[in-house]
């Protein structure tokens, strides 16, 4: 993704950050995963005024991520959820994993046995640059396989079962989209494959023969400032699709939205907006799970490693007899 100029978001986002502990170790990495620490704090939605959230949705916690400067746990860009974890990939191409934690209201308060590992190229090597391990999406298939999508270099890869993930992945169809920032940004597993979306707009459902073009890209390429779709996932109850997206312009305007996508893949109402002065960044990964009474939302922002911006985990509610 691009990279975001964030000068002066500190003070601004930095409300409602509430004290935490460090993330708990996780023993045992002879599956490849290797403990990381980093400090978990609870976050509300900040100051009033930035948020605007759809009947029938409400927030339901989150959580920020405090890793040092420079460690491998930044640049967060895409999240699924699986038996009860969150597995999120990086930029520089890495996996993290971790518990959910939640409070007596079932609102998500915390995350444990935080643990990461590297992702490896066809050779089964490590990636020899960042362009090359550039994921910026992910999906986990009705079988279990892992789907990671690369946007510098556009690439779609399966590393196999989440439990027995392969060193050599195996290469599957790709959308034609363009290589660098306006490429390959979100990816969900469906019924029939896998759904597609770039950054700089288009959408393809992708079977394991080839990917066909559900929504064409604009004729025009999209402005700096326009909203740009960085996340999507399947809505659990089989209707449609749920997207964020992102909108920048510097040097403080930067807000997020949560929608619906159609079959179509036109894009459809609005179900909550986060913006300044309230708690916002740079978020760039959603996930959807079945609750109890509707669907929970997780959407996940990648700082960039840059220390004016943070790495957040929040949580909305969506009731099911609300549209």
């Amino acid at each position: 993704m691009r990279r975001l100029a964030a000068v002066g978001l500190t003070l601004m986002l930095g409300a409602c950050a509430g004290p935490g502990g460090m993330s708990e170790p996780w023993r045992g990495s002879a599956d490849g995963w290797t403990p990381v620490a980093a400090e978990i704090r609870t976050v509300g939605l900040g100051v009033p005024g930035g948020v605007r959230l759809a009947p029938g949705v409400r927030y339901a916690g989150g959580v920020r991520i405090v890793a040092p400067t420079g460690d491998r746990l930044h640049g967060l860009s895409d999240l699924k959820l699986a038996d009860g974890d969150v597995i999120a990939v990086t930029d520089a191409g890495d996996l993290v994993r971790g518990r959910l934690a939640f409070d007596r209201r079932g609102r998500l308060a915390g995350l444990s046995g935080l643990r990461l590992r590297g992702l490896t190229g066809e050779d089964g090597r490590a990636f020899p640059t960042k362009a090359d391990g550039d994921a910026e999406s992910l999906a986990i298939t009705a079988a279990g396989d892992l789907v990671i999508g690369f946007e510098q270099r556009p690439r779609l890869w399966s590393y196999g079962p989440l439990d027995a993930l392969r060193d050599r992945p195996s290469p599957l169809p790709v959308p034609p989209v363009p290589p660098g920032n306006e490429g390959l940004e979100a990816l969900a597993a469906g019924p029939d494959g896998l759904r597609a979306a770039a950054e700089g707009g288009g959408v393809w459902d992708c079977a394991p023969a080839r990917c066909a073009e559900i929504a064409p890209p604009p004729s025009t390429p999209p402005a700096v400032g326009d909203w740009r779709v960085t996340g999507m996932d399947r809505d659990p109850a089989g209707d449609g699709w749920f997207i964020v997206e992102r909108l920048y312009r510097e040097p403080f305007d930067m807000r997020a939205r949560l929608r619906r996508m159609d079959a179509s893949g036109r894009p459809g109402p609005v179900l909550a907006t986060l913006s300044l002065p309230s708690t916002t960044d740079n978020f760039e990964g959603v996930a959807a799970v079945a609750g109890a009474t509707g669907t929970r939302l997780y959407i996940l922002s990648d700082d960039n490693d840059n220390p004016r911006q943070r790495t957040l985990l929040l949580a909305f509610d969506l009731d099911s007899r609300k549209p």
